[in-house]
């Protein structure tokens, strides 16, 4: 069943249960790039691990070295699942691009205006199609 539908910004599919973040958070100093964890004590979820989840992002706060993070979670087999943005972050962008361009496993990247994120419930399962449906697993 098709929950929403996104913009694809970098095709891929996955598959993950949903953690959808409210508040923003920063790449840079907000995740450990060794455990996926969240580890900002003021930012949203912390202790989570991002590793595996579809990511659901109303805003970021950023650094352009948020790209190097998502880069090294890429090389280390700890990204998210996918990564699903109300606003796009094109810092975090050019760490899924870079990925690609070395040959390194990438993931999809949609961009989902905040009012699609209702359809996404933290926990929920849900696949990630090329063509940037979000349906359940």
């Amino acid at each position: 069943m098709e929950l929403t539908r996104g913009r694809v910004l970098v095709a891929g599919a996955a598959a993950g249960p949903v953690l959808r973040l409210a508040e923003p958070v920063s790449f840079w100093g907000g995740v450990d790039p060794r455990t996926s964890a969240l580890i900002d004590p003021r930012g949203p979820a912390p202790g989570a691990e991002i590793a595996g989840r579809v990511l659901v992002l109303a805003a970021t706060r950023g650094s352009s070295s948020s790209s190097a993070i998502l880069l090294e979670l890429l090389r280390g087999g700890r990204a998210p699942a996918a990564l699903v943005m109300a606003e796009v972050d094109a810092i975090l962008v050019i760490g899924v691009v870079v990925a690609r361009e070395m040959g390194w496993p990438t993931i999809p990247v949609l961009e989902l205006p905040l009012a699609g994120h209702a359809a996404l419930e933290d926990g929920r399962a849900v696949r990630v199609t090329e063509d940037g449906a979000i349906v359940t697993a």
